[in-house]
């Protein structure tokens, strides 16, 4: 794929003073960018066609793919945007950028345990529900939704990342693994060159992509100045649905999501919320990831599971080990976990979830998970 990308695009793209809108300017005005690229270089300095040809050769030896506009990979989605990119650097499968449905995820850094949880939750469920979770792989909410989304369909769920760095550029740094278990399993897309490092400005660019590759935008958590919420007016411009998670007044993350609730956005406590007003859950229901109810006579205990009171049958809770004490320091693998743990996978992967998110595991190479001292 790589000899066959058209170099003059890459070359107009990557000529200085050249943005996405100035680059469909001159597509415009003179037809292709190998004829913009010949009235331009008596004007300025050019992007070189070793240059160029450079960039192709490390996506070559980085195993990404360049997908131009003119690509038939290239998602009809973005086309809508008059500042599209003109090229997608893509890792992973580029498949994923024609998922016939969507739905952006986002919300604050330095999110709260409650909402990692909450994200993490309606990720996985909506993957469940083939919906494909797309975010931006930051920290706090963006990395949970990915978490969650991937630990859907037998912990072989997809899920779009979109970089506001290179593509080579992991960041934050202490994403590494999650990184590499998206490219494994799902996508990552930037439209910088490679060696881009993170910049303020880069990452509201961002954000336009997230919005248009999905039918709508969920935030949990997020102030009121923050880029999630960009994403959301972004998503709203565009068209699309606006979903919010509602938070206690007096908490500064909860500012944002509620300013949307104001505004009109629709309030969602689950995945279903979600469905619901997407219309695809008509013939598919999302499956019930709790224990069944007993009848209340023959109940004894009672937990809380994602602030939610249920009944617990008291042989039912004396006969199975909980899933920490499964869980040894040197590590297990997570497989023979979920094996040993007698839970349904779908209890097993919350669960494990919310062990990751509470601190008290951690994931390892090699599929597996260790308790941490």
């Amino acid at each position: 794929m790589a000899e066959a990308f058209p170099a003059d695009i890459l070359r107009l793209m990557l000529t200085d003073g050249v943005g996405p809108v100035t680059f469909y300017k001159y597509i415009q005005t003179y037809g292709s960018a190998e004829r913009a690229l010949s009235a331009l270089s008596k004007k300025k300095e050019i992007c070189s066609a070793a240059r160029a040809a450079e960039e192709i050769s490390l996506a070559r030896k980085f195993g990404a793919h360049l997908i131009a506009y003119t690509d038939s990979a290239y998602p009809a989605a973005l086309k809508e945007l008059n500042d599209a990119p003109p090229v997608l650097y893509a890792l992973g499968n580029t498949d994923l950028l024609t998922y016939p449905l969507g739905m952006a995820v986002v919300g604050a850094r330095n999110a709260s345990i409650n909402g990692r949880k909450i994200a993490s939750r309606i990720a996985y469920d909506l993957t469940e529900n083939d919906v494909l979770v797309v975010s931006g792989m930051a920290r706090g909410i963006d990395s949970a939704a990915h978490k969650g989304a991937m630990y859907a369909k037998g912990k072989q769920g997809p899920t779009i990342a979109v970089l506001g760095t290179g593509i080579d550029v992991v960041y934050p740094a202490e994403n590494k693994d999650l990184y590499k278990m998206i490219a494994g399993q799902g996508l990552i897309i930037s439209e910088l060159p490679f060696g881009t490092t993170a910049q303020i400005s880069t990452f509201p660019r961002r954000n336009r992509i997230i919005s248009a590759l999905t039918a709508g935008t969920l935030v949990v958590e997020a102030g009121l100045h923050s880029g999630s919420l960009i994403t959301a007016r972004l998503a709203l411009e565009q068209g699309k649905d606006i979903f919010a998670v509602p938070g206690s007044p007096l908490e500064n993350r909860s500012q944002g999501p509620n300013h949307l609730l104001r505004e009109g956005a629709i309030l969602t406590e689950n995945a279903n919320d979600i469905l619901n007003v997407l219309s695809i859950n008509q013939n598919r229901q999302i499956k019930n990831m709790l224990p069944k109810l007993k009848p209340l006579d023959k109940v004894q205990n009672r937990v809380n599971i994602s602030d939610i009171e249920l009944s617990v049958p008291l042989s039912e809770k004396e006969t199975q080990t909980p899933l920490i004490g499964l869980i040894s320091y040197e590590g297990v693998d997570i497989d023979e976990l979920l094996r040993s743990s007698n839970l349904t996978q779908a209890e097993f992967f919350s669960e494990l979830l919310d062990l990751e998110f509470s601190g008290k595991i951690e994931r390892q190479a090699g599929n597996r998970v260790a308790r941490l001292k």
